[in-house]
C-alpha cells in the first residue's frame, strides 16, 4: 500500500499560481512507481490544482487577471470572512487532478506542468500526492 506524501507551499500573494511540478515529480520518483497514477489533492477550500501552460510567467498573469475579472473579490457576497471569490475559485478550477506515471514520469504535455492556486493567500498551505502503482 502506498503512503501519502505531503509538502507545503507558501504564497506570497492573494491569487497566485505556483508551478509545483518538479515537487510532485519527486514524490513519483521517490515512490518507485514506474507505471500508474498520481493523485495530488489540496485539502483547502480556497485553493486548488490545476494544469496549465510552465513556460510563459505571462499566462499565469493573464489566468489570475480573468479569473478575478469573472469573480471579483467583492461582490456583494454574505459569507462573514469575506473570502467568498476565492471559495467559488477554489470550486470552479477543483482541489484535485489525477495524471498518469509512465516509466516513472508524470505523463504531461510539452508545455504543462502543475500548478498550485491560491485565492485567500498570502499562506503556507499544503498539498497531498497518492502514488497508486497499476
Amino acid at each position: 500500500m502506498s503512503e501519502v506524501y505531503t509538502f507545503g507551499v507558501k504564497s506570497g500573494q492573494h491569487s497566485a499560481m505556483i508551478d509545483i511540478t518538479r515537487e510532485v515529480q519527486n514524490v513519483v520518483k521517490d515512490s518507485g512507481v514506474k507505471n500508474g497514477i498520481c493523485v495530488i489533492f489540496v485539502p483547502h477550500t480556497t485553493a486548488g490544482i490545476t494544469l496549465n501552460e510552465n513556460t510563459d510567467q505571462d499566462v499565469i498573469r493573464d489566468f489570475i487577471m480573468e479569473v478575478n475579472k469573472i469573480i471579483p473579490l467583492s461582490d456583494g457576497y454574505h459569507h462573514v470572512e469575506g473570502n467568498s471569490a476565492a471559495h467559488i475559485k477554489s470550486n470552479i478550477l477543483g482541489t484535485s487532478q489525477t495524471l498518469i506515471i509512465d516509466e516513472g514520469r508524470l505523463l504531461l504535455g510539452t508545455w504543462q506542468g502543475i500548478f498550485f492556486t491560491d485565492f485567500d493567500g498570502p499562506r503556507i498551505r499544503k498539498v497531498h500526492v497518492k502514488v497508486i502503482e497499476g
